[in-house]
């Protein structure tokens, strides 16, 4: 015996997408900067050393004095050979009142001729320690002031692009029912 059979055949439906990606693209450009950095300021001032060397007596030695100081030593060695010719003269004077004790005039004109014999040696003139010296240190005072540095940054925005994506829904396979009878 047959039996009719109802045959029933689905297909599903299929839903595909179709996906269009999102794009972002994003740029950070470099910050604008500028650094500038101002030269310290340095003040120096100086206080010069000073040497004092007084080197007269050292002069003097070498016979290159002063015109005042040449007077008052001729104006004293002047006195002092007067001095000793008064008393020279005084000395003959007593020696030829003697003239009984053996003394004669040819004795007194020998002693004014006979001169001694110079010396000829080399000298050093300028003594070390005739030099007159005096000594102030100087000084050098420093005032070093710093400048800060003067920084200008500016933080440039990213650009930033931004695409949206998309998603779009596509009918693959629609749905279907077929019925069939079979006897």
């Amino acid at each position: 015996m047959n039996i009719p059979q109802l045959q029933i055949q689905t297909t599903s439906a299929k839903l595909g997408l179709q996906i269009d990606k999102p794009i972002q693209e994003i740029e950070q450009p470099k910050a604008t900067q500028s650094i500038e950095q101002p030269a310290a300021i340095l003040e120096m001032s100086t206080t010069r050393p000073q040497l004092s060397l007084d080197t007269t007596e050292n002069r003097a030695d070498i016979d290159l004095k002063s015109t005042l100081r040449r007077s008052a030593e001729n104006a004293q060695y002047g006195m002092q050979q007067a001095l000793e010719g008064a008393g020279r003269r005084a000395q003959e004077g007593q020696q030829l009142m003697k003239i009984e004790n053996g003394a004669s005039l040819a004795d007194v004109i020998k002693q004014n001729t006979d001169r001694p014999q110079a010396d000829i040696n080399v000298r050093f003139v300028g003594d070390r320690t005739k030099l007159q010296m005096s000594f102030s240190p100087g000084s050098l005072d420093t005032d070093v002031r710093t400048q800060k540095p003067i920084v200008d940054a500016q933080a440039n925005r990213p650009i930033h692009n931004y695409t949206q994506g998309k998603v779009t829904g596509v009918m693959e396979q629609y749905n279907s029912i077929d019925i069939d009878w079979k006897i």
